[in-house]
């Protein structure tokens, strides 16, 4: 019967782990504001340009009244998108599936009840594409918590 616990506790846990190899998730403890600025300054940096914002907490907070839902699921949340165009092109040439991934995206948010954390993530890209375009999203990531 233990044996069978623990093969069941392992599997739970296996099945736990596989459902987030799509994403990569860090916790920090500075504010969103300096999070968020981290991100946009660590992207500029590598010569790279901000497409696009969205503001994803402020339109659920605006949609929620119109379907019926009262539950906040974020008190903060932005989504940083960018490009570069020679990872891009190199990442589709390898496999034009590829595309899926652009542009390249980074959340950064904050949930209610967390006091002084803020998340971020991003989709974390597989095969061939994880290792050119995967250093550059987790090094990005990684100047938010510094």
């Amino acid at each position: 019967m233990r044996l069978l616990i623990a093969l069941l506790c392992c599997a739970l846990a296996a099945t736990a782990a596989q459902a987030e190899e799509w994403m990569v998730k860090r916790k920090v403890t500075t504010s969103f504001d300096d999070t968020r600025d981290a991100i946009v300054m660590a992207i500029e940096n590598r010569g790279l340009v901000v497409n696009y914002t969205s503001h994803i907490a402020d339109m659920l907070n605006r949609t929620g009244a119109d379907i019926g839902a009262a539950k906040q699921i974020f008190a903060q949340a932005e989504i940083v998108e960018f490009c570069s165009a020679g990872l891009s092109r190199q990442m589709m040439e390898m496999d034009p599936h590829n595309i899926v991934l652009c542009p390249f995206a980074i959340s950064i948010y904050t949930l209610p009840g967390e006091k002084n954390i803020t998340w971020v993530a991003y989709r974390q890209p597989k095969g061939a594409a994880a290792k050119l375009v995967g250093p550059l999203l987790s090094a990005i990531a990684a100047e938010a918590g510094q």
